[in-house]
């Protein structure tokens, strides 16, 4: 198990992780910062915002980034409505 930090960077600043998690894999840490990311813009469309500008950020044990998660990479956004009768 590797320990993984995940530093979060929107437009409110930067919040540092200080304690990290374990996990298997790089892959599995992708995984919880997709998710993670997921959660915090879900809280913001509550609110009537969607902020795409953010990111997650990946550290290792050492410090090193080894992933960053875009949030705007993190999910689909399908069409656009448009009000009928409108062009």
């Amino acid at each position: 198990m590797t320990r993984f930090f995940f530093d979060l960077h929107d437009n409110i600043g930067h919040v540092v992780d200080e304690e990290g998690r374990e996990f298997p894999s790089l892959e599995a840490a992708r995984q919880e910062a997709v998710k993670g990311v997921r959660s915090i813009i879900s809280a913001e469309v509550g609110e009537g915002v969607l902020d795409l500008t953010g990111t997650m950020v990946v550290r290792d044990a050492d410090g090193t980034d080894v992933l960053v998660v875009p949030f705007e990479e993190v999910l689909s956004i399908m069409g656009r409505w448009t009000a009928p009768g409108s062009p």
